[in-house]
């Protein structure tokens, strides 16, 4: 042991670096050197990733920068490949959103403050509110033989009840990309369980995910237009 650690002290002491074509390289195994590449810079709104790039901040690091939208979710500002092929990430944006699982049964009280808080207000979700809300503790009855619609004892007035057709498919618009673009709406089937229990179950093949990084690429070009007439920044999705 003793013998190989010092073999390897002296082999430090005769290291050279070599070059070859572009790329520097050590004689020692010829372990390559790859230029540095920073950490991105995290953020958590796509206001906060144009003030980024419309305040220069980096300017002396590169001259063009190209966006990627990534996903619904994340969006990546990066430079043209180093002389490792190695691109750098300067920032990285990814959306801050509230917690909701689709496919996944929730007690009728939680259902309904998630829905009051994960998703935009409008006609169907409305509709859902005051099924849910208004919903006694009795057993859900399915009717027909399709096995999509259902019926549950609510109240209808001040002091009845009776059966009350659940709305479905619903076309709803829950939080799942930034903040500052508009959510796409898309189509769920809304269930229903004993206990009782909600659910809701995505039925647009993710068309969604599509609409809403296009929202966020208009968001982005409108934003930057400046810059991405003077070809300082090129948008992608």
């Amino acid at each position: 042991m003793i013998k190989e650690a010092i073999q390897y002290i002296v082999g430090l002491g005769n290291m050279k670096i070599e070059k070859v074509g572009e790329q520097n390289f050590s004689t020692d195994r010829l372990y390559l050197i790859e230029d540095p590449t920073p950490s991105p810079l995290q953020v958590r709104s796509l206001s906060g990733l144009v003030e980024y790039i419309q305040s220069e901040f980096d300017k002396d690091e590169f001259i063009q920068r190209m966006i990627h939208v990534v996903s619904p979710t994340e969006v990546v500002a990066f430079s043209s490949f180093n002389g490792n092929y190695k691109r750098n990430d300067y920032i990285e944006a990814n959306a801050m959103l509230p917690a909701f699982t689709f496919d996944r049964f929730y007690d009728s009280e939680d259902f309904n403050i998630k829905l009051q808080s994960a998703f935009v207000k409008n006609d169907d979700r409305d509709i859902m509110l005051k099924v849910v809300g208004n919903i006694k503790e009795e057993a859900v009855q399915t009717v027909g033989d399709d096995g999509v619609s259902q019926s549950v004892v609510a109240k209808t007035g001040v002091a009845t009840v009776g059966n009350v057709l659940v709305p479905n498919p619903v076309v709803l618009a829950p939080y799942r990309t930034f903040v500052e673009v508009v959510q796409p709406e898309s189509e769920f089937i809304f269930r229903m369980r004993k206990g009782p229990e909600c659910a809701l179950f995505e039925a647009d093949g993710g068309a969604w995910k599509l609409a809403a990084m296009r929202n966020i690429k208009e968001y982005l070009e409108a934003s930057l237009a400046q810059e991405i007439n003077t070809g300082k920044v090129i948008v992608i999705a």
